[in-house]
């Protein structure tokens, strides 16, 4: 049965695409992404092949989208989630700068704890 299992793991890590993804507040990024800070991250990916993805991750007809920039040097959507819950990712920023790929999860507000009496 564990050569199965085996077999059936390297089966799947060796498709594209289906390899473990990282998530953060819940949403998936592209493998390879790196945290440069608290919830930002940084793709080896082009700034098209990391929208192709989260298109395919996340359907423009569930999660609307909204270009924020597009100069030269300068590109930016973003991916709402209107399925948000609080600790939850809000939206995505996805923008290219100076040539790399970032990508900024937003995240909406947990619940607050109330206040402790003395």
């Amino acid at each position: 049965m564990s050569r199965y299992k085996a077999a059936l793991a390297a089966v799947f890590l060796g498709l594209p695409g289906l390899a473990l993804a990282e998530k953060v507040a819940g949403a998936t990024l592209p493998d390879g992404a790196r945290a440069v800070e608290p919830y930002r991250y940084r793709v080896e990916r082009s700034y098209e092949d990391t929208l192709r993805f989260f298109k395919a991750t996340y359907p423009p007809a569930r999660f609307p989208r909204k270009v924020i920039v597009n100069q030269p040097g300068l590109k930016a959507v973003h991916i709402e989630n209107p399925e948000a819950r609080p600790g939850g990712w809000d939206g995505l920023n996805v923008y290219e700068w100076k040539g790399e790929t970032r990508i900024f999860v937003l995240t909406t507000p947990g619940k607050k704890e109330a206040p402790r009496r003395r």
